[in-house]
């Protein structure tokens, strides 16, 4: 546990080498990543953050949901890790608007850059799931009635390859702060606030090493948005879902391995 902005988040470190963060989203925590750390452990120093309300980790005070305030929790983090070198940044789902946010604000400290299924597009619209979440009184509800096997029948229907294991430890961190954190995530995030910070991520990838790792079967995030982050390379995965870190550890393991190299 370190202390950032006044509240206690947990780190997943492990390994040593280039400095690699690796970013999730909801309703996940740093075991999205087990997989995948356990393969690149030997060669790079990763770093795996339960972000604020998710997992293990508190909520600083005041926490607000802009844009350059989730910029600048990420560069707290960054600075209080101790990593002076060029990170490799690796980004899933709400990960994306944290880590794309502050690598835009902040390009020095980006040595490269892996997108997986996220969204950072003036022009997206929300999933049916999210239209219910950012809607009092039924957010609330939701998270009110979401029982294990609902939550766990969710998450295969869209991630049939996710292990029962992953499942039902996801599910156990799902806990009322968490439920609270994702309906505040939801409501205070509005796609047409990425507009110009689209455009400078675009300007940033033509400078900085980016890759697209995207599984095509994600019903929140249309596989068309892969091809838009301005990644020399983009990989399509024809036969996974949202989950992809998670549902194929060992590919995008060595995919971001080759790649960071």
């Amino acid at each position: 546990m370190i202390q950032i902005q006044g509240a206690s988040i947990y780190i997943d470190e492990q390994g040593s080498g280039s400095p690699t963060l690796f970013l999730h989203g909801n309703p996940d925590s740093s075991i999205l990543w087990r997989g995948i750390i356990a393969q690149l452990k030997s060669r790079f120093r990763c770093i795996a953050p339960d972000l604020p309300g998710f997992g293990h980790s508190g909520i600083p005070k005041a926490f607000k949901y802009s844009l350059p305030e989730l910029s600048h929790f990420i560069d707290d983090l960054v600075i209080a890790l101790k990593i002076r070198d060029p990170l490799n940044l690796v980004v899933h789902d709400f990960g994306g608007p944290y880590g794309l946010a502050w690598a835009v604000k902040h390009p020095e400290k980006l040595r490269g850059l892996a997108v997986i299924n996220t969204i950072f597009f003036s022009d997206y619209r929300w999933h049916s799931w999210a239209k219910i979440w950012r809607t009092w009184p039924l957010g609330e509800l939701s998270m009110a009635t979401t029982t294990g096997w609902a939550f766990r029948t969710m998450m295969r229907k869209n991630a049939p390859r996710l292990s029962e294991e992953h499942l039902r430890e996801t599910y156990s961190l799902f806990q009322p702060r968490t439920r609270k954190m994702v309906l505040d995530l939801y409501r205070a995030t509005d796609p047409k606030n990425y507009k110009g910070w689209e455009d400078e991520l675009l300007q940033l990838t033509a400078r900085v090493p980016a890759i697209v790792l995207w599984g095509d079967r994600d019903p929140y995030v249309s596989l068309a948005y892969a091809e838009r982050f301005g990644a020399k390379q983009v990989v399509h995965y024809a036969d996974y879902g949202h989950w992809l870190p998670a549902e194929n550890p060992e590919d995008v393991a060595r995919r971001l391995g080759e790649f960071f190299k």
